[in-house]
């Protein structure tokens, strides 16, 4: 029976739910998951989730401890409180070297008395080979040889970087290798070419009232376009996107990247400086976004992106000539890819390229350029909109492609969709197992090849064609590495809380110079190992310490601040 409705009344359409009876099921689900609430409290104060557990072995007094390491990932989806970290790295590195006034790498020093004298001792062997080679000699080689490997390896010992000459095994090799002509193409404009000054820093600008100002800048670069698309990133007619170009130029848009720097270098004539990240678009093409130190006309960096392509050199793959159910098969008499009806062995990558060399008329593969949006703007060091460029540069660099713009309706999972099909069977290097659809067989094939399963990266559907270099950062940018910028963050953790003992992060050794402690992997059903949750505890415990001893002391350094100079020292 209804209750009555008075009247001028209008009854309520969603009548208030009446709480769950305590103890029933519903009100037990309704409680926290005690679990949850300690992996979320570890995130919040920063503790690793999914550690990697070691064992420790003191090899003097036999003591082992298990430790527990950071995984270290900077995928927000495997490990937030990690994924934090490293974006919070990320950050301080472009901080740093974003608006330097001074050079970051001086250069390297001068070479010792030692290392010059194994320069010539190598130098004296080079000599005693040619001498033993044009003699016909050829029985001493072998020796020589041996005597110039001991000499590199001493080089090397003795701090020299790299190798003062190749091996000369490698001889043949680089004898036969392929060259392909520098000229530019005919439809890209050319651009002026200036000798590259060994300078980093950009350029000092004065006010009329003398104030001296060093701006920077970042800068935008994408992809041309597709099709068009709507504003959710689908495409207004999917038969004519053309996903097969947007697969290629996903799969070798670093490589464009890297021939954009080496333009713009050679056309202001000295050596810019970058830091930025690549993403996907809403559309889901790659795009990227830079910090550059100094500043650089806005016309010529247009002109730069409008005259920078990458050619791609490979086989012709414009049709598939094997579906994905029918591929080539693998003939273990011949050691060979083979056609499934002929039994016709495929051309070998070899003879693939041949073809391309010997038609003077041959085209590229493939020709990667950008799009005409090329956005530039000026960023001066220490605003509120420095701060928040930088962290418009590293959004989604702890998320996965595919999760930086999730698709929520079924046109853009459609799409999505597509795109990944397509990506299933590009070629992403030249033993990429997709060359078998196209009926070539990659370099150093296989049997354990399968077409339309490449393990590459860029295949999968996850990363949307972007397989690797996420974050690209030039050499000279802070003149520190990662490592460099971790301690640096330890030291003035350290400097803050006043230690000055064990400091030291190097592993300690023995008196006679051997390890002192050894090192193994740990398993989770090792029976010395504690439950993770049993661990995840003390490291919260730990965390939290450390957190509230770290807000104290900045609170002391705060407030000693703020004292006249006397009563501070």
């Amino acid at each position: 029976m209804t209750a009555p409705v008075l009247p001028g009344l209008t009854p309520d359409p969603t009548p208030a739910s009446n709480p769950p009876a305590a103890g029933s099921r519903a009100a037990r689900l309704a409680m926290p998951m005690s679990r949850q609430v300690l992996k979320e409290m570890a995130a919040e104060y920063g503790v690793c989730i999914r550690p990697v557990t070691l064992r420790r072995t003191d090899l003097t007094t036999g003591l082992t401890e298990v430790i527990d390491l950071p995984c270290g990932t900077t995928r927000e989806d495997k490990c937030q409180p990690c994924a934090k970290r490293a974006r919070r790295l990320r950050q301080t590195q472009i901080r740093e070297g974003w608006h330097r006034a001074d050079e970051p790498n001086p250069g390297p020093g001068p070479a010792t008395d030692a290392q010059r004298e194994l320069v010539m001792l190598r130098a004296h062997l080079e000599f005693a080979r040619d001498e033993a080679q044009r003699s016909a000699q050829f029985d001493q080689i072998p020796a020589i040889d041996d005597a110039i490997a001991e000499v590199e390896e001493a080089i090397a010992a003795e701090g020299l970087r790299g190798q003062v000459a190749p091996p000369h095994d490698g001889d043949d090799a680089s004898a036969g290798r392929r060259k392909r002509s520098t000229r530019r193409r005919q439809d890209a404009p050319d651009l002026p070419r200036k000798r590259v000054e060994p300078r980093t820093v950009g350029r000092v600008y004065t006010a009329p009232d003398g104030t001296q100002h060093r701006p920077s800048m970042w800068l935008s670069l994408t992809l041309d376009s597709y099709g068009r698309v709507h504003p959710d990133g689908t495409p207004v007619d999917p038969d004519s996107y053309d996903y097969r170009r947007a697969a290629w130029d996903a799969v070798h848009f670093a490589r464009l990247l890297d021939r954009f720097w080496q333009n713009l270098r050679r056309c202001v004539g000295w050596n810019v400086q970058y830091a930025g990240c690549v993403e996907p678009q809403r559309r889901l093409a790659p795009h990227a976004h830079f910090a550059i130190r100094g500043t650089i006309p806005r016309a010529v960096l247009r002109q730069v992106a409008a005259a920078t392509y990458h050619q791609v050199w490979w086989p012709p793959a414009d049709e598939l000539v094997y579906p994905l159910d029918r591929p080539p098969v693998w003939d273990n008499d011949r050691g060979e890819w083979v056609d499934p009806d002929t039994r016709e062995p495929l051309p070998s990558w070899a003879d693939a390229l041949d073809l391309i060399d010997a038609d003077p008329d041959t085209e590229p593969a493939h020709v990667v350029r950008f799009g005409r949006q090329v956005h530039a703007e000026g960023v001066t060091p220490g605003t509120v909109h420095a701060e928040r460029t930088i962290g418009y540069i590293t959004k989604y660099i702890t998320k996965s492609a595919a999760d930086c713009h999730k698709p929520a309706t079924d046109r853009q999972r459609e799409h999505l969709d597509r795109l990944w099909q397509q990506l299933r069977i590009t070629p992403c290097s030249d033993r990429c197992a997709n060359w078998l659809l196209y009926g070539i067989q990659p370099k150093k094939a296989h049997g354990r090849l399968q077409a339309g399963r490449c393990k590459g990266k860029v295949h999968q559907r996850a990363t949307l064609g972007i397989g690797g270099r996420r974050i690209l950062v030039s050499r000279d940018w802070s003149g520190k590495t990662l490592a460099d910028h971790r301690a640096d963050a330890r030291a003035w953790v350290r400097r803050l809380l006043g230690i000055t003992t064990g400091t030291d992060d190097a592993e300690p050794a023995s008196p006679d110079g051997a390890p002192a402690y050894a090192w193994e992997m740990a398993r989770p059903d090792d029976p010395d190992i504690p439950p993770l949750q049993h661990r995840l505890l003390r490291a919260l415990s730990q965390r939290a310490q450390w957190k509230a001893a770290l807000l104290a002391a900045r609170a002391r350094a705060s407030a000693g601040s703020s004292l006249p100079a006397d009563e501070s020292a």
